[in-house]
């Protein structure tokens, strides 16, 4: 990848556009607006809250990361998103009963000015959800030129000079890529033939890229990650990322294995079960729905622990993971691990793990900084796969031929190198020897 020789400015404000205006959607929204008012603190962004270090240790140079890069302000930053529920953002806030009432009073006028437009929906990819502000249902071709067209009536009606979208909406069936995701000119033709393999994220993607928009996917769907996506977006110069927002449990995961294995402790099993009341944990009650988030949970110990590398640590390791729909407990998901592990001489050992945690508010700051960084991205001239940004993914998208890195700390030294290297600073290695020489 060529490095950048300049970054366009953030002039003008940057339409951040949401497929899916539910819980986590509502719950980036009215945040933004707090911390803009000067309400609540952006806490869990990194774009605000964290700092990099520039150059040796000893040159005390650690700006924060919103000074060191050319990022947009929140103030520049004006939302809108599509549902197949006609709730406004306060409104579905409300129902999400994530950001408490007070909260939501303090921002209701501007919460409630955001109402969504029709979603892109067919049914059978996310069964539990019978939507009622949709779109008449036509060619999946033609409801990517209407997916088009609010894309440019809402960027036209709102003076934004750009945007950007990321994909908070459901999990959907588990779609293997076929045929028609081969290439641009396959995916074109199954679009005009309504191929069943063109799941809902899928065309609003399309859309997105087909108007130079940069598009993060939050969920495990397919969505933006196959050949054809990969090949249009390479071509229209439009940075892509994905999937799954790392939230709770996988965090946990991506934090507590590489510590686990920097120590070689062995690990004979980890099961994993998680409880969630929300809009995601209805959907993922659906067996076809829960594959799609299986294989992304499951695909994390394995490339973390490397059991072809060290298979007498965890060569014989059994990993099991469960969801349960549990209406009582509402956004407050509660994710709990058994590892069993073992030492020296084979000694065995137990880590529990019991996180109380809250799904939209962990995701609400990865929604942030996916949209500033991708904004950054495209004004930078980067294309295609965005790997740097792993670090927001519990299924990381990458170039062809490459395994993911799952591991939470190489993830973060990636992303800083990268935006090291986006402004012409030294990437450190953390070597070390030269304090020595």
């Amino acid at each position: 990848m060529k490095q950048p020789t300049t970054i366009e400015s953030p002039q003008g404000k940057l339409g951040v556009l949401l497929p899916g205006l539910g819980a986590v959607a509502t719950t980036t929204i009215a945040g933004v607006m707090l911390v803009r008012r000067g309400l609540a603190k952006p806490f869990g962004s990194l774009t605000q809250c964290g700092t990099i270090r520039l150059g040796k240790r000893t040159d005390g140079r650690v700006p924060r990361i919103r000074d060191f890069l050319p990022l947009c302000e929140l103030g520049q930053l004006d939302f809108g998103g599509w549902d197949i529920f006609p709730d406004n953002a306060f409104e579905s806030a409300r129902k999400a009963e994530v950001v408490g009432q007070g909260h939501l009073d303090a921002v209701r006028e501007e919460l409630a000015a955001i109402g969504p437009m029709a979603g892109a929906f067919y049914p059978e990819y996310v069964k539990r959800l019978s939507g009622t502000h949709t779109k008449p249902l036509v060619s999946k071709a033609e409801m990517v030129e209407a997916l088009r067209a609010d894309i440019r009536g809402f960027v036209a009606a709102h003076g934004c000079a750009r945007a950007v979208a990321i994909w908070c909406g459901s999990t959907e069936v588990f779609i293997m890529p076929s045929e028609v995701h081969q290439s641009v000119a396959a995916f074109e033709r199954g679009l005009a033939r309504s191929d069943p393999g063109i799941s809902n994220s899928q065309l609003y993607a399309w859309a997105c890229i087909k108007e130079g928009v940069p598009f993060g996917n939050g969920a495990p769907n397919l969505t933006v990650d196959f050949p054809a996506a990969w090949e249009l977006a390479r071509e229209r110069g439009v940075p892509i990322a994905g999937k799954d927002f790392k939230t709770g449990q996988t965090l946990m995961k991506t934090i507590i294995a590489p510590g686990l294995k920097a120590r070689m402790l062995g690990v004979s099993g980890w099961f994993s079960t998680n409880i969630l009341g929300n809009r995601d944990g209805e959907v993922l009650d659906d067996p076809e729905s829960f594959r799609s988030k299986e294989v992304s949970k499951l695909g994390v110990l394995e490339y973390i622990l490397q059991p072809q590398v060290y298979a007498d640590l965890y060569g014989r390791l059994y990993h099991k993971v469960r969801i349960e729909y549990y209406p009582p407990r509402g956004d407050a998901k509660e994710g709990w691990d058994n590892i069993d592990l073992f030492g020296w001489l084979g000694y065995p050992m137990q880590m529990k793990i019991d996180f109380l945690c809250r799904d939209s508010i962990l995701a609400a700051p990865i929604v942030l900084d996916l949209a500033l960084l991708l904004d950054l991205a495209r004004r930078a001239g980067l294309a295609g796969i965005q790997e740097w940004l792993s670090f927001y993914f519990k299924s990381p998208m990458t170039a062809p031929g490459l395994y993911p890195e799952h591991d939470l700390f190489i993830q973060l030294m990636k992303l800083k190198n990268t935006m090291r290297w986006l402004r012409g600073e030294t990437s450190i290695t953390h070597l070390g020897h030269e304090y020595y020489d």
